[in-house]
């Protein structure tokens, strides 16, 4: 490993980062115009089947299971790997360009949200569902949504970037970061040793930790279960797997994926609750 002394101003190199080098740029904005699209709901969801996407289409499935019938909405696929989301219309719902972005046209003007727990914490409100109502695990649960938040990208940034993207693989920073993946594993599964959910019911904090650590321990991230061990993370790994179980959770897991060996499980967009039985990827390829 060469040893890098930073010079006095950082100057960007387009052509270094890895895997998504070509959509890291250190600047905000738009690269393009193009307007997106907006289909019969009122909610108009935005994103990708990645854990931060897949949170909030789980939200979106779990109320339509628990009869909110106002909950109906449409996904369209956001590509990020093709820039999509640096397009003009997509900026103007999420200034920061990242998936998922929300616009809620139930509402006079229609009301924009972005970052994937403001948009769970903001769907939990409107429908009064999967937030407690006791002010104590209500308190519970807002600290565990914001830990997910604070510490997934450890997870992801950290741990996922350089043990599984980066163009080269250096013993420091897998190890700094394995170090706090297994920390935070940890934290939780002290945590679920005495409590069935985060915060004394399913909650939108299960839903926001278990789209990354959930995932993470059923092998669905990084291919880096075996490497982490968690099945040692016992309190974890049965959470996971409850959660896991939930007709709902395969529903959002599926929406807006664009990857994958299982065609059945890839829904690119989702307008009705139909397409889950027609328009999977595996059916679209053999029309």
């Amino acid at each position: 490993m060469t040893e890098y002394t930073p010079p006095k101003v950082w100057t960007w190199e387009a052509e270094s980062g890895g895997k998504f080098a070509s959509i890291n740029r250190p600047v905000a904005g738009p690269t393009h115009d193009k307007e997106l699209e907006i289909g019969k709901h009122p909610f108009q969801l935005y994103s990708l089947a990645t854990p931060n996407g897949v949170k909030v289409t789980i939200m979106f499935e779990e109320l339509l299971a628990a009869g909110h019938k106002d909950a109906e909405y449409d996904a369209w696929l956001v590509n990020i790997g093709e820039g999509v989301q640096f397009g003009s219309g997509f900026v103007d719902v999420n200034p920061n360009s990242k998936i998922p972005a929300l616009m809620d046209h139930s509402v006079t003007p229609p009301q924009r949200v972005f970052e994937s727990g403001a948009i769970l914490l903001y769907l939990a409100e409107k429908f009064g569902a999967f937030i407690p109502k006791d002010p104590a695990h209500r308190t519970e649960m807002m600290s565990w949504l914001f830990w997910q938040m604070g510490s997934a990208p450890y997870l992801g940034g950290g741990f996922g970037h350089f043990y599984a993207y980066a163009p080269e693989k250096f013993q420091y920073p897998i190890d700094r970061f394995s170090m706090e993946a297994k920390r935070q594993l940890d934290v939780m599964d002290r945590h679920l040793a005495e409590n069935e959910w985060f915060a004394g019911e399913y909650s939108i904090a299960d839903i926001a930790i278990w789209s990354w650590y959930g995932q993470l321990v059923l092998g669905r991230l990084y291919s880096a279960a075996e490497f982490l061990d968690v099945e040692s993370y016992k309190n974890v790994m049965k959470w996971a797997k409850a959660i896991d179980a939930r007709p709902a959770v395969t529903r959002g897991r599926m929406v807006n994926r664009a990857f994958g060996d299982d065609l059945s499980m890839q829904l690119h967009e989702r307008h009705d609750a139909s397409d889950f039985e027609t328009k999977t990827q595996d059916k679209v390829a053999k029309d």
